[in-house]
């Protein structure tokens, strides 16, 4: 009989390992400790929620380095990107998904599986005996983090994430705000129009700014410090940089008409992106943010367009964990100390939705093949995964070792191209044909 493999945590990476390792025949228990046990972020129990943006960012596979990796997921027959493709929205060249449907369909799926069990239950030591991967994402259960600690005996990284608040459609003034995504970039006049934009002027943009730093903000714990990920700034965080990085951030004005004053160029824009089916909840894009919620009504009501705005939900702030993988896991994603554990998702300092499911579909593809006695090696340092794999168990610096985005600057560079701003186009085609090549290469090879 084929041995069980158990995998901790039901978010993208652990869902999409699950999926992977049972495809592939080995019987699957999925350990979730929602809605046991709760976290500041999740507001339900299904399986892969989403609780930041609902966005998985660029989906063009030529140009963009995570677009490439949800082609090499699509290719792996992947079950977050099947859903992810299943519940998308309108949002420009960017995937958005729109997260509740998105969520219960990869609990349903993963329900109905023949060699998936689901069992509901906080894990609160390492398991020392058995296959097991750790995919419990950056709000890992306090005993459980304590437990890995004791183990490898690094002291655990981390930073803090910030969420978006969300804004009810019907709240907001379309006599000031419309629908055009930068540059009208789409192929259907759905998706030019993915973005709802709201106009400032140089003199709103400075009351803004004003009434964000002087905002009321969360306060950190005693020996807490605000280490954040720069792919995720907190918008008071990016305004204390300086009073214009908003304007050349989130709020860059360009790409974009008024159609209520054409004539007029706004000296700043904040978009919203759609953030469910229905179109009734709009995420104000780039806008993670610490200020506590009274400070949050009152500052984001100052932009035009939400002088009368709803929220259905509010930032927040959130402390998220991750282990040091450089120095404790192997190129198969294991742990070093514990050969018998493997760990996926943003626990092992990725970050993104994306590179988790990503990280974790490699887990439970690798950990499968060990179970099922034809092991599997890394996939090539050439594609996205093996970039970013490479990047996180040995790649980067150990010393200065940060969360990571999926990004061309992971992958090797391409015999006879031209550097620079110019020769860009031509480079990403040729990193995303290459990768394309190796990763079809690697799945046949499976």
């Amino acid at each position: 009989m084929t041995e069980t493999l158990h995998i901790i945590g039901g978010g993208m990476a652990g869902s999409e390992a699950a999926w992977q390792a049972a495809q592939a025949g080995v019987p699957v228990v999925l350990h979730e400790m929602r809605p046991e046990v709760g976290t500041f972020a999740h507001q339900t129990g299904n399986l892969a929620e989403m609780v930041c943006s609902n966005s998985f960012r660029s989906d063009d596979d030529e140009q963009n380095a995570v677009g490439l990796l949800h082609w090499e997921m699509r290719a792996a027959g992947g079950l977050i990107m099947e859903m992810a493709d299943r519940h998308a929205l309108p949002a420009g060249s960017a995937l958005a998904v729109d997260r509740d449907p998105f969520a219960e369909d990869v609990t349903a799926r993963l329900k109905a599986h023949p060699n998936v069990t689901v069992e509901y239950g906080e894990i609160t030591e390492l398991p020392t005996e058995g296959h097991w991967i750790i995919a419990t994402g950056p709000l890992t259960s306090g005993s459980l983090a304590q437990s890995i600690l004791k183990e490898t005996g690094e002291e655990s990284l981390a930073f803090f994430d910030a969420i978006a608040p969300i804004v009810y459609a019907d709240t907001i003034d379309m006599e000031k705000a419309w629908f055009q995504s930068r540059y009208d970039k789409g192929e259907t006049e759905e998706e030019r129009k993915a973005y709802l934009n709201c106009p400032m002027s140089k003199e709103d943009y400075e009351g803004f700014i004003d009434a964000l730093l002087a905002a009321e903000k969360t306060e950190f714990k005693p020996g807490e410090t605000a280490g954040y990920f720069d792919g995720c700034l907190p918008i008071e965080v990016m305004a204390e940089r300086g009073r214009e990085t908003l304007r050349f951030g989130p709020m860059k004005p360009i790409g974009l008409t008024n159609p209520h004053q054409p004539d007029v160029k706004p000296y700043a824009v904040v978009q919203l992106r759609r953030d469910n089916a229905l179109g009734t909840l709009f995420n104000i894009v780039g806008f993670q943010t610490k200020m506590k919620y009274g400070a949050q009504k009152e500052v984001l009501r100052r932009i035009p367009g939400l002088e009368k705005a709803e929220f259905a939900r509010l930032g927040g702030i959130h402390r998220n964990t991750f282990i040091n993988s450089p120095t404790l896991l192997d190129d198969q994603m294991r742990l070093k100390s514990r050969p018998n554990l493997r760990f996926a998702g943003q626990i092992t300092g990725v970050e993104g939705y994306v590179e988790s499911a990503a990280m974790g579909l490699l887990a439970g593809r690798l950990a499968a093949a060990e179970i099922l006695g034809k092991p599997l090696a890394s996939p090539p340092q050439d594609t996205a995964m093996g970039a970013l794999v490479r990047h996180i168990t040995g790649g980067a610096d150990a010393k200065t070792f940060q969360p990571m985005n999926v990004n061309f600057g992971l992958f090797r560079p391409v015999d006879g191209l031209k550097g620079g701003r110019r020769g860009r186009k031509d480079r990403y085609k040729a990193y995303t044909d290459r990768a394309k090549a190796a990763w079809q290469q690697w799945l046949d090879a499976a």
